[in-house]
């Protein structure tokens, strides 16, 4: 199984703050549909105040940096699209991004010990 982890901010704003739970609370039914056709196994959000941390599973043949099919679906692009209202890029993100991807730097199996 594939590890992706991403990180962006929200705006600094209770109720967009609130909204955004409140959406995440409740997934659009095609989103989650999308997700998993997309080859993600398992998809998790956490907060600290503005900074969402996000962590993807997906399948060993899921890719990240292709998610055309992902996008073309119409709920999906409106739903990528109201999320992106909510965010600001982390300093130093590419333009015109929002999730950066951050680099795995450790990791412990429980095989391993």
């Amino acid at each position: 199984m594939k590890r992706y982890a991403f990180t962006v901010l929200l705006k600094d704003d209770p109720g967009i703050i609130r909204r955004y739970e409140e959406y995440h609370s409740r997934i659009w039914p095609e989103v989650k549909k999308a997700l998993a056709e997309w080859g993600i196994r398992r998809a998790m959000i956490y907060r600290f105040g503005c900074q969402l941390f996000m962590l993807l599973e997906g399948t060993d043949e899921f890719n990240y940096s292709d998610p055309a099919e992902y996008l073309t679906k119409p709920r999906v692009k409106e739903w990528e699209e109201l999320m992106a209202d909510f965010q600001v890029p982390v300093s130093g993100a590419p333009a015109g991004s929002t999730w950066v991807q951050m680099k795995e730097v450790f990791f412990l199996d429980e095989f391993d010990v």
